[in-house]
């Protein structure tokens, strides 16, 4: 299972960083919030959603994106070695 190390939780964001090992997953949830990822190195993320729909994520150092609260899915490592990045949840 990956690993979450919460850095900051108060009114206003959540900054959490994810380390993945190799075959590690988050477990399917759902975000309740507004969130930015920013990749700490260049990978892939292979990401099931709610309705079994499979999607390879591209990702690179620094590349950041957003998504909209309501997303449902599972997030695993598609690498052959540890991954890790960082979520900023906006409240």
């Amino acid at each position: 299972m990956a690993k979450a190390n919460v850095m900051i939780d108060n009114d206003k964001t959540r900054v959490t960083e994810w380390s993945f090992e190799v075959g590690d997953e988050t477990g399917q949830h759902i975000h309740e919030y507004d969130y930015v990822v920013v990749p700490m190195s260049d990978g892939e993320l292979k990401i099931i959603n709610h309705d079994g729909e499979i999607a390879i994520s591209k990702l690179q150092k620094g590349n950041s994106y957003f998504r909209q609260k309501g997303v449902n899915h599972n997030v695993l490592n598609n690498n052959n070695f540890p991954y890790s990045f960082v979520e900023i949840e906006i409240k």
